[in-house]
């Protein structure tokens, strides 16, 4: 039996690296791991998603949203959240071939 890489997979499956595929099924898998992060630095402050919402001005159903995927959120919403949970968060932007990637 032949054994391949994660990354000979994502290639063979979704296409390779800077694909309009392979770029979008990393981008949306940032996101759900930026919702992940929220969900597991809330639980870590002892935070319903109730009580966070309350602490930026947004509804519950948000905060459940923003948590399964950060899809759809403005920047501005993502500092709230993380200044709320007294955690730091950096963002890094860079120019590819006249492409904006934010990583």
């Amino acid at each position: 039996m032949r054994m391949k890489t994660l990354d000979q997979l994502k290639n063979e499956h979704i296409g390779e690296i800077g694909t309009k595929e392979r770029d979008k099924y990393e981008f949306d898998l940032k996101l759900d791991i930026l919702g992940e992060m929220i969900k597991k630095t809330r639980k870590e402050r002892h935070l319903t998603q109730e009580e966070l919402g309350k602490l930026i001005g947004v509804q519950k159903a948000q905060i459940s949203r923003l948590e399964k995927s950060a899809n759809n959120v403005t920047i501005e919403t993502i500092l709230k959240v993380f200044r709320a949970l007294k955690a730091n968060i950096k963002f890094s932007i860079e120019f590819v071939d006249n492409e904006l990637r934010i990583a």
